[in-house]
């Protein structure tokens, strides 16, 4: 199948640059990749012990980041070269302090992967959740260097499992070890032949405790909420983390007749359009981050606040009473545990069938799927006015966080032994 996959990644590398010009991150992608043989010359250093991280996106880096931030912390002699597939990932973390080199993962030809391989040397590869380039793989097996999988979580819908597909479960064979999120993975995996598993759970639970325990405090949405440090607020206030329009049709009447209610909205992505609609939803009643920075005496006036920036959603959920996490309407949902690590409960959309702490926190009670703007206000109006039902569901969702923890230890402890 080496021709075909080939020519599948050669016809992607080409759609990538015939949009370049049209489309921003096919733009920021090429760009990116013009640059990583540079970058990996000017910045590896000679002789020095690479392990090789590599994300898809920013999802996948935040579960790869707690084994990152263990090796640097307890295997000091080690550097690390964190590679991203997707510009959401890369153009976001390519500062990231924890790496000593943050790339591009050049396309999976067989000549870059030998020619990556050759510039960096790793001592070891980890792989985050569902990365799997076969040529780069290939290339580690040949020279020996072990490949591990991280965070995995299987489905029997993959290709992997899925009959006459059996050659792309064997790309699995090239790793190692392969570390999965649940049992049902490694009854899948043992279905094909693959027996070197180890079932530790999911790195995000502590990347997610590791945030909270270190969030911002953001005074602009202290002031807004009406909080002072423990000692509460008038209103409820409700975080809509990662929100799309169509999350938007099914929370925003809600929200525009509860007007006790307070709100703190992270658009999943925005512009000057996007956040004029924001506005639009609830009009004389909306401010943004942005706007109460420059004036902060609209934080008495407004009801609604739009985080017009990234890299404060994670801590923004240490504000609310209640979230609701976007995406649920569209391809899937976004981050629960990054909300459920405050204690409060989390709503989120019908699309969340293959996300197994949305499955887990339902079961638990911490977590509520709604379907409809209908089955949305009637879970919000509970949580509104049932204080009770609210800190016991929030309650539930925060323990499930708390069992949760330890799978990057567990993971760091197999593939670098237990040195602390």
């Amino acid at each position: 199948m080496n021709p075909i996959y080939d020519m599948a990644i050669g016809a992607y590398s080409c759609a990538v640059g015939l949009a370049s010009p049209f489309n921003a991150k096919a733009r920021l992608m090429r760009r990116g990749h013009a640059a990583v043989w540079r970058t990996l010359r000017e910045k590896l250093e000679p002789g020095a012990r690479y392990v090789w991280v590599h994300a898809s996106s920013l999802g996948e880096f935040e579960q790869g980041r707690p084994v990152i931030e263990r090796i640097r912390s307890r295997r000091p002699g080690l550097k690390v070269i964190l590679t991203f597939f997707s510009p959401s990932g890369y153009e976001v973390r390519k500062g990231y302090q924890g790496a000593d080199v943050v790339c591009y993962l050049p396309f999976d030809f067989a000549m870059s992967a030998r020619r990556f391989v050759d510039m960096v040397s790793p001592e070891a590869a980890i792989f985050v959740k569902y990365e799997i380039w076969r040529n780069y793989l290939s290339e580690l097996r040949r020279r020996g260097i072990p490949a591990y999988l991280v965070s995995a979580h299987f489905r029997p819908e993959q290709r992997f499992f899925r009959k006459g597909y059996g050659w792309y479960g064997r790309w699995l064979r090239s790793f190692r070890h392969i570390f999965v999120q649940d049992s049902g993975s490694v009854g899948l995996l043992k279905g094909i032949g693959i027996t070197d598993v180890t079932v530790t759970g999911d790195t995000r639970f502590d990347r997610v405790a590791d945030v909270a325990a270190q969030a911002k405090v953001i005074p602009e949405l202290e002031a807004f909420c009406g909080r002072k440090g423990s000692q509460g607020h008038d209103s409820v206030v409700m975080v809509a983390g990662s929100s799309w329009p169509r999350d938007e049709e099914v929370y925003a009447p809600w929200l525009a007749a509860r007007r006790e209610v307070k709100a703190i909205v992270a658009p999943h992505e925005f512009d000057a359009a996007r956040l004029a609609r924001l506005k639009e939803l609830w009009p004389g009643e909306t401010v943004l981050l942005s706007e109460l920075k420059e004036r902060p005496e609209l934080a008495g006036k407004a009801r609604i606040v739009v985080i017009d920036c990234f890299g404060l959603l994670s801590s923004a959920y240490a504000y609310g009473d209640i979230a609701y996490v976007g995406g649920g309407f569209g391809v899937g949902i976004h981050n629960l545990n990054e909300a459920a690590v405050y204690g409060i409960p989390v709503m989120f959309g019908p699309n969340h069938a293959r996300f197994m702490e949305a499955n887990d926190l339902k079961t638990l009670g911490g977590g509520i799927a709604v379907d409809s703007r209908e089955s949305f206000g009637r879970a919000a109006d509970r949580l509104l006015h049932d204080s009770v039902e609210r800190e016991k569901r929030g309650r539930w969702a925060g323990e499930y966080i708390e069992e949760n923890k330890g799978a990057s230890d567990k993971v760091f402890s197999a593939i670098f032994g237990d040195a602390r």
